[in-house]
């Protein structure tokens, strides 16, 4: 028989024999389907290297069409094989582009006839399968059986003491951090985002519902941020402090849909399972509450017996409607309405009432209209007298029909507090929001915001924190938290936190903007000028010229205080404004005119009064008897 050179690799306690297929761990074989050893082949052979996923399928399906899922699954069956649940990484999983051997392999040509011998090698000269029977067989028994007890004392005492220091760690130590990562989109048609994005923000509602006293569930503002980003698994742990990611991918066409999913552990990136779903769309409600129970069921069983509510999760949050229409619109209306701009805002509007006009009973498409009517309203979009009206209509047939939505309830706390001015109302309606879903982090942020209206900073901070847990990369929240600090005249604190929202997005303007103020009441005008003039200088740029006002106002360049308020007023008083001129106003000294302004608004039901207890801009007229009156008007005097 003729000598045939072969290649042997080498890696950790594995070798793997190109020619006869087999893998070996310290001598012993470890069985690989034909397809998860080709894929281990080439990732070994590549060792070091990014093999892209196309190369990997093309490589081992050459001959077929098969979906990434095939791949996915392939891979899992190979870091079982590899033992990935144990310290050792093998297999890097590199996001968006495919996978890495990242252990070192050593490769060596032996002959067809010799092939035993250095498999032998590796297992003290003799191989498990041929090797003569020991000398003394019952004493090694005894001893292997002595060693393998003495190890699971070990390790049971191990669990036990893990577990009951587990169970003794304050909240919100104690909670498994989980992230879903943005679902890709396989459809190849980019409008189909909408529907990658809204099974993403599915996966988090429905996961932030299982078990929030054991598990907590990344808000989507910051896990979209990963969308088609290059971060590696243990990057994004980091960067979100979580200990599993989900990841996955969606491929839709008119009739079915076809979802992959993988729950991966940060600390090795082992896949902790992979699943594929293929399933009718008028099916895919109850997938998702599928996709969910089985996330938590391999999460309980990794954390060693910590119970995670699995089967209340179709319960805690139930889709609300039979109509993949309504819902598949209602998703729409998500998309938009995250875009967080006047256009985007206006399309989600439609969406949500399409949604309603397929589905009448549909309680999460009004709950979204709510939020959109609200958020316009506080953001100035449209007359408030209109929408708040028209928030609070779609907020209370929501909950007539879910009273369980926390969405909606936040939203009804939202138009208490803005345009009521009915503090109790709005704080029961937080309380309730946040009862119902504890891993809303909308509701914590808006909650924290409105105890610091009143004064109450430590209460508010405490809900700020709670808000950046869930969603640590949204630079709202940051800046929401800077603005608290801000009114506690924590006045370093609150710009650390501005620098932190800006690291986050360096376009955030909002954050950049309340740094000026902050500065102004530390008396370092000059940082607060650098500030607004890293803008762009516009004719038409409202807060250039009052938050110039302002500076130049108080650092007493009364000269050029006055031709920054007339570039403001040439732009004309509208409610859309209120909040610039009150800050010029205030800037400048003028007492009578701020307060005139804060009447009108007060009678106009304007937002900008909510928070006239706790800014420093009004400690010059706290003392004023109209102020006061005001403050006693809002309830706000207490």
């Amino acid at each position: 028989m003729p000598s045939l050179t072969n290649h042997l690799y080498r890696f950790g306690e594995f070798s793997l024999d190109a020619q006869s297929r087999i893998l070996k761990r310290a001598g012993i074989t470890t069985p690989l389907t034909p397809k998860a050893f080709d894929v281990l082949l080439l990732l070994v052979q590549n060792a070091g290297r990014i093999v892209t996923k196309d190369d990997l399928m093309k490589a081992v399906w050459r001959d077929s069409f098969v979906e990434e899922s095939n791949l996915t699954q392939t891979i899992f069956m190979v870091r079982k094989a590899l033992d990935e649940t144990s310290d050792r990484r093998y297999i890097l999983t590199v996001q968006g582009q495919g996978y890495r051997f990242v252990v070192p392999v050593t490769e060596s040509a032996i002959e067809a006839q010799e092939r035993e011998a250095p498999m032998a090698a590796d297992n003290g000269g003799t191989s498990s399968e041929t090797a003569a029977p020991p000398q003394n067989p019952p004493r090694r028994k005894w001893a292997v059986i002595a060693f393998a007890a003495a190890a699971f004392v070990l390790i049971a005492g191990f669990t036990a003491w893990l577990w009951h220091s587990r169970r003794g760690t304050a909240e919100p130590e104690s909670k498994i951090m989980l992230a879903v990562l943005p679902f890709e989109n396989f459809t190849g048609d980019p409008k189909e985002d909408y529907f990658s994005d809204g099974m993403t923000e599915e996966m988090i509602s429905q996961l932030g519902n299982l078990d929030p006293t054991h598990l907590g569930v990344i808000a989507r503002t910051s896990v979209m941020r990963y969308k088609h980003a290059q971060e590696s698994i243990p990057q994004i742990g980091k960067e979100l402090g979580v200990q599993y990611v989900i990841e996955g991918s969606v491929r839709r066409d008119s009739e079915r849909v076809r979802i992959t999913a993988q729950l991966i552990q940060v600390s090795d990136q082992s896949h902790v399972w992979a699943r594929e779903y293929d399933r009718d769309l008028g099916h895919l409600l109850e997938l998702q509450g599928e996709i969910a129970s089985e996330v938590a069921n391999e999460i309980e069983l990794s954390l060693g017996g910590r119970r995670i509510k699995a089967a209340q999760a179709a319960a805690a949050h139930p889709p609300g409607t039979t109509s993949y229409e309504a819902y598949d619109l209602y998703l729409k209306g998500r998309y938009f309405w995250n875009k967080r701009t006047g256009e985007g805002f206006r399309q989600a509007a439609d969406y949500f009432q399409q949604a309603i006009d397929r589905d009448p009973n549909y309680a999460r498409a009004y709950a979204g209209l709510a939020d959109t009517f609200g958020l316009m309203s506080t953001w100035y979009i449209g007359p408030q007298n209109e929408l708040m009206p028209k928030a609070r209509a779609a907020a209370l047939r929501a909950l007539e029909l879910d009273d369980g939505l926390a969405e909606a309830h936040a939203s009804l706390a939202l138009i208490e507090e803005n345009y009521d001015y009915d503090w109790p109302a709005a704080e029961k309606e937080f309380e309730r929001a946040i009862q119902l879903d504890p891993q809303y982090p909308t509701a914590h942020q808006w909650y924290a915001e409105f105890l610091s209206w009143q004064g109450r900073f430590d209460e508010a901070l405490k809900e700020s924190s709670q808000a950046q847990r869930l969603d640590p990369l949204s630079p709202i929240i940051a800046t929401d938290r800077a603005t608290i600090l801000y009114y506690s005249r924590q006045y370093e604190n609150s710009l650390e936190e501005c620098r932190s929202a800006l690291e986050l997005d360096p376009a955030f303007d909002h954050a950049r903007s309340l740094m000026v103020p902050a500065y102004v009441q530390l008396g370092r005008y000059d940082q607060a000028s650098d500030e607004v003039d890293r803008e762009a200088p516009r004719e038409d740029a409202p807060w250039q010229w009052a938050l110039e006002a302002a500076i130049y106002g108080r650092s007493g360049r009364a000269q050029e205080a006055s031709g920054a308020l007339a570039k403001l007023e040439q732009l004309g008083l509208r409610p859309d404004r209120y909040a610039l001129f009150l800050v010029a106003y205030a800037g400048t000294g003028q007492k009578e005119r701020v307060l005139d302004l804060l009447e009108k608004a007060y009678a106009e039901h304007s937002n900008v009064v909510v928070e006239i207890k706790v800014d420093p801009i009004y400690d010059p007229i706290r003392g004023d008897p109209r102020f006061r009156d005001l403050l006693r008007r809002l309830q706000l005097d207490r």
